[in-house]
């Protein structure tokens, strides 16, 4: 093994390693049958495990796609990513004309900084400004964003008992008790954003990160989709996800008799269609101590079934942390363009 070709690659907290091609089969091979057993879904076939080896040792930097196969592009906190992440202290609509007008970009959401719909509720006139006034400048499909994120109706900042510190202390049912009326604390106040964002002619809103506080977490966002597409159906809504599955903090929340908890992407994005959402997010996590050929792998075989599954377009979450993306602040360039290519190619996913 010592005279063996070694490739260049990555582990998932983004430090480079080199491999050999019986190190990196193995991995994969590894990464598809671990999606399989844990998700209960078909593994990829040989052919396509072959694929996702030549991607992996491609030479260059930088791979790419046939042009024919480009796919478009949605985000989340999109027009922040500049003046926040890049600290260019630019006006959210002067980001989203450079998104467009510069980067290309298919489309960009408006976020606050704040990323979440309790905070944004009490700004969300002012929020609808700063859309109207991206709208006035740009052609491109904008959205509204944020995140339903139920920790933020607990005490001492909300007015709900923190469940998790409920849960610690044997006391189930007012765990229970307390999601339960978080959720409708945050369907109310993402519904009020969404009716503040329509107003002003918004092409789309963003639930981000769905699922983040667990299952009532993930019920906030279908229930305030649902609602939201009743009231304003020429609005599109994007859910995205927090986790490949969804955390049971209450474990007995269904939504049309399904059981949330647990849920993999290729049975949430059946609850999202039901729900009335136009995309879904789909996120499956990077295992930072494992290697980028079992990231991928794993990531392949669980979205390759979301895409099957799906009757609605699938935008997969290409973010730090996330569908083999490493953990690390700034993104390598050779994974994600790997990344993508294997979406695209093997999953068939209609977007990023």
């Amino acid at each position: 093994m010592g005279d063996q070709k070694k490739y260049f690659t990555r582990m998932g907290d983004g430090s480079i390693i080199y491999m050999t091609e019986e190190e990196i089969r193995a991995d994969i091979q590894a990464g598809v049958e671990d999606a399989a057993d844990r998700g209960k879904i078909a593994p990829l076939t040989q052919e396509e495990m072959d694929h996702i080896y030549d991607i992996i040792t491609m030479p260059g930097g930088v791979v790419g796609v046939d042009p024919k196969d480009a796919i478009v592009t949605s985000n989340d906190s999109g027009s922040d990513k500049i003046s926040t992440k890049c600290c260019i202290p630019v006006d959210r609509s002067i980001n989203a004309m450079i998104h467009e007008r510069v980067l290309g970009a298919d489309s960009v959401d408006i976020g606050l900084e704040d990323y979440n719909y309790k905070t944004v509720k009490g700004v969300a006139k002012r929020e609808a400004a700063v859309l109207k006034r991206a709208l006035n400048y740009t052609t491109m499909p904008l959205f509204y964003g944020a995140m339903p994120n139920l920790g933020f109706y607990t005490k001492p900042d909300g007015p709900i008992d923190n469940w998790a510190v409920l849960l610690p202390e044997g006391k189930i049912k007012e765990a229970m008790a307390a999601q339960e009326e978080a959720v409708d604390h945050a369907v109310r106040d993402i519904v009020f954003v969404a009716e503040q964002m329509h107003d002003v002619g918004a092409d789309g809103f963003q639930l981000d990160t769905s699922g983040a506080a667990g299952d009532a977490d993930f019920l906030a966002a279908l229930k305030a989709c649902e609602i939201i597409r009743d009231k304003f159906p020429d609005m599109g809504v994007e859910i995205g996800m927090a986790g490949e599955f969804v955390l049971g903090m209450h474990g007995r929340l269904k939504y049309n008799d399904v059981r949330l908890a647990g849920l993999y992407p290729h049975h949430q994005v059946k609850l999202v269609e039901q729900a009335g959402a136009s995309i879904f997010g789909a996120v499956v996590n990077t295992n930072c101590n494992a290697t980028f050929p079992w990231n991928i792998a794993r990531v392949c075989t669980f979205l390759k079934a979301c895409s099957e599954a799906a009757t609605i377009p699938v935008h997969a979450n290409v973010g730090m942390g996330v569908c083999a993306i490493p953990m690390c602040e700034n993104s390598p360039a050779d994974i994600v363009s790997r990344v993508d290519k294997c979406l695209i190619e093997i999953c068939k996913i209609d977007g990023l």
